[in-house]
């Protein structure tokens, strides 16, 4: 996939001007060589976003002229309107390993809420190191086997692409099923007044006499 980028000079918040003229401000950096300030057209960003994610090598064309391998780092989304505000590209090579983290997808039946229980996601992505052409869009993970409490699931039993290296260990707990929360109410015990400043000594005093 190729997408056609430009080189930028506005910086800063001259970066509104970019967006106003249907751009997105964008930055490329990586090992090995010099960041670079870059706008990309909105629309055909969108449409190669939609189709890539974030772990798809891609080609930036830079000026019509450079070819640069890169990864989507980040993409930054308006709060209100979730339009594409940046992004951030990492140029990779593609015989050299790196390390990123991989969305997880969940799918299938949530069995255990059918059966009054709840289902905790712990993780959201998981770290692997992989050449740049052979890290997975993402991991897809069912739980449906999940039905009772005490079930869980774990790295280890996600599936691995070959070339694929996970960097995290392989009984770490992904999703798992717990018993729904009971809300405990407790009546805290009277608490007994405690005597004004100089109150106790006014009644031994008392006593004593």
């Amino acid at each position: 996939m190729e997408l056609q980028t430009y080189t930028r000079t506005e910086l800063g918040r001259k970066a509104k001007k970019i967006r106003a003229q249907g751009r997105i401000p964008a930055e490329l950096f990586g090992s090995g060589i010099e960041n670079k300030h870059l706008s990309v057209p909105a629309k055909e960003f969108k449409k190669l976003y939609d189709a890539a994610g974030e772990n798809t090598v891609i080609t930036l064309v830079i000026d019509e002229k450079e070819k640069v391998s890169a990864l989507i780092s980040e993409v930054q989304q308006n709060g209100l309107s979730q339009s594409i505000i940046a992004i951030d590209f990492r140029a990779v090579r593609r015989d050299e390993k790196i390390q990123v983290a991989v969305p997880i997808s969940y799918a299938g039946t949530d069995m255990a809420a059918k059966n009054g229980f709840i289902i905790v996601k712990i993780l959201d992505e998981i770290e692997i190191e992989a050449l740049p052409q052979e890290i997975p869009h993402e991991f897809v993970v069912d739980i449906t086997p999940l039905e009772n409490p005490g079930q869980s699931i774990e790295v280890k039993d996600v599936a691995i692409p070959k070339g694929v290296k996970i960097k995290i260990p392989e009984d770490t707990v992904i999703v798992t099923v717990t018993e729904k929360e009971k809300e405990i109410i407790t009546e805290a015990p009277p608490q007994e007044e405690e005597p004004a400043e100089g109150e106790t000594a006014k009644e031994d005093t008392a006593e004593e006499k």
